[in-house]
């Protein structure tokens, strides 16, 4: 698994959950219990509303090890 290098926001729309949240921000859906772990305020949403603020960690993809081709990992 990549590093976090640091973190954005991302405000949501009407309908999103927790796992495409995830997706559309981190590019897994697996990744959602890490952005629910960010925003305990959140934790009990299933479906959001629109304009709730999130908090969302970058991955440095240079430090993972599975993104490194063979020879550097």
């Amino acid at each position: 698994m990549a590093l976090i290098s640091s973190y954005t926001n991302y405000v949501t729309s009407a309908g999103d959950t927790w796992d495409s949240i995830a997706y559309k921000t981190c590019g897994s859906e697996l990744l959602s219990s890490e952005l629910m772990a960010l925003n305990r305020p959140y934790i009990g949403v299933v479906i959001f509303g629109e304009g709730v603020t999130l908090t969302i960690p970058v991955y440095d993809t240079a430090t993972d090890p599975e993104t490194l081709p063979p020879w550097r990992r």
